[in-house]
């Protein structure tokens, strides 16, 4: 919902992760403790919480924040499980999406893991820009390897590989997935892709092909990084890949008549 230009309201949007909730997904990603005046849409995330029903789901819930405030924030409520923040392997982008440099970022993300210590929680590393960048940055597959080096040597024990603008290719996953994966075993090594509608079913079985056990989504492909200027590559939809898994006998136990009540529910929120 962040990059979304009109506020939602606070009931509508708690009323759409209630439904999520009830699906059975591993985890919802369900705010964001960001300042609100980079992502207005994200300033009631304490508000959304408040009105989550938590008491029935399995679903363990996934904040976002860009910095040590915003980790600390989040890491004051019991009820969110994993911290989420975003290391950009582009050091343009490192600055427009969190005001710091990768050096800096790489402190925050040390502080990050030390208050998700102290407060029982995980952190999730995204590696912004893993699979190159529109900036004339440098990219390499050494590049993403070392920097994936360096941030499990901090202690960071899940890694979110994240393709922000969707210029991802399946050669691409299925070269880097393996690789991270087996060098670094002890490592959650997960995928946050973005996609046009052409290219996500290529990225779903490349993805699951090399591997991958952890897979961000977004019900109809809705949302993208509204700092990254990438309006045609929403998310991967998870109706796509709750497809895949159905047609190769790996589709986990979902409630499905709930999914179905959120992708009713989405025109209320997505308009």
């Amino acid at each position: 919902m962040q990059g979304l230009h009109d506020f939602v309201p606070t009931h509508l949007k708690a009323a759409y992760i209630n439904l999520l909730l009830q699906v059975g997904f591993d985890t919802i990603d369900f705010g964001s403790f960001v300042s609100p005046k980079a992502i207005p849409q994200m300033r009631d995330t304490a508000e959304v919480l408040a009105q989550l029903e938590l008491g029935e789901t399995r679903s363990k819930l996934l904040a976002i924040v860009a910095n040590v405030r915003g980790a600390e924030t989040a890491a004051t409520h019991p009820e969110i499980s994993y911290l989420g923040f975003p290391f950009s392997l582009s050091e343009t982008f490192q600055q427009r999406n969190t005001n710091s440099s990768m050096a800096q970022s790489m402190e925050t993300v040390k502080q990050l893991l030390d208050t998700c210590d102290r407060s029982g929680k995980r952190a999730v590393i995204y590696l912004s820009m893993g699979f190159g960048n529109p900036y004339g940055d440098p990219w390499s597959v050494q590049l993403v390897a070392d920097w994936a080096g360096r941030l499990t040597a901090a202690g960071a024990s899940i890694l979110s590989l994240a393709d922000t603008t969707g210029i991802s290719q399946p050669a691409q996953i299925s070269e880097l997935l393996p690789l991270l994966i087996g060098n670094f075993p002890e490592t959650e090594i997960g995928l946050h892709l973005h996609a046009t509608a052409q290219q996500r079913q290529a990225k779903i079985r490349a993805a699951f092909e090399a591997g991958c056990t952890r897979f961000d989504s977004a019900l109809k492909g809705f949302g993208g990084c509204p700092m990254a200027a990438d309006d045609l590559t929403g998310n991967i939809a998870t109706e796509a890949v709750l497809q895949h898994l159905n047609e190769h006998n790996m589709l986990p136990p979902l409630n499905m008549e709930k999914w179905q009540e959120a992708m009713n529910y989405s025109p209320a929120i997505f308009r």
